[in-house]
């Protein structure tokens, strides 16, 4: 008798190697627009992205992100609260209206406070910064995609995201030049945003205390050495021995 032909082996029984449906990624194939102005974030969400199949663009700004929504339609996007030429419920508004032919539109923020805010503009969904670890932040995308009801997050990816600490480096340095520029009253309340999310997501409450208190001149002088100390005072940000 003739061996086996490979088609033969096939239609005898399964092939060992064919890789099982749910070994896709859960997010493969989607397209994510994050409006968040923070790099060392930014870059947290592309290593999430990145192990989830999901293709991410960024755009840090209010006007970037409407320029692009002009020329692109993504499946979703993630919105930061606090932005520097606006507040992102402004965009979570104008893009509920598009619903439900418009992309998923989850807000982000290292501020819990404007959950309430955000849903309220319309947003389908919170993220709290720092982000959540791998499996919980493709769930907060999935339960939003019925027709991947067959894909389950990555239940074994619990470790937290570990972005780039250059990228940190960068947040505290520009964070720092804008501390320096005698902000107004409209800076600072950005300000007082953006430092707290990076401060959250560096584990840092001394820098945290300080974003919320710049009501006067120390006020500024105490976040403007912090800052100072974090960028020169070592060269891992991440080290909470610099006071």
């Amino acid at each position: 008798m003739p061996p086996l032909s490979l088609i033969d082996r096939f239609l005898q029984g399964p092939v060992a190697h064919v890789v099982p449906a749910r070994s896709v990624l859960p997010l493969q194939g989607l397209t994510l627009l994050a409006v968040e102005d923070s790099r060392f974030a930014s870059d947290a969400l592309r290593l999430m992205c990145q192990r989830s199949g999901a293709r991410l663009r960024r755009v840090d700004r209010l006007q970037a992100a409407y320029a692009h929504l002009r020329v692109y339609r993504p499946d979703v996007m993630l919105v930061d609260m606090g932005l520097p030429d606006g507040r992102g419920d402004t965009l979570i508004r104008d893009l509920a209206k598009m619903h439900p032919k418009g992309p998923i539109v989850i807000a982000i923020s290292g501020d819990p406070g404007t959950r309430t805010e955000a849903i309220a503009a319309g947003a389908q969904d919170f993220i709290d910064k720092p982000f959540p670890n791998l499996a919980a932040f493709q769930d907060a995308i999935l339960r939003h995609l019925p027709d991947r009801a067959d894909r389950a997050a990555t239940t074994t990816a619990s470790a937290p995201i570990i972005a780039d600490p250059l990228a940190l480096q960068n947040d505290l340095e520009q964070a720092s030049d804008l501390v320096k520029s005698n902000p107004t009253d409209v800076q600072r309340r950005y300000l007082a945003g953006f430092v707290t999310g990076i401060a959250r997501s560096a584990n840092d409450p001394a820098l945290a205390a300080a974003a919320q208190d710049m009501a006067d001149v120390k006020g500024l002088d105490r976040l403007c050495q912090l800052l100072a100390a974090r960028i020169n005072g070592h060269k891992n940000p991440f080290d909470r021995s610099v006071l």
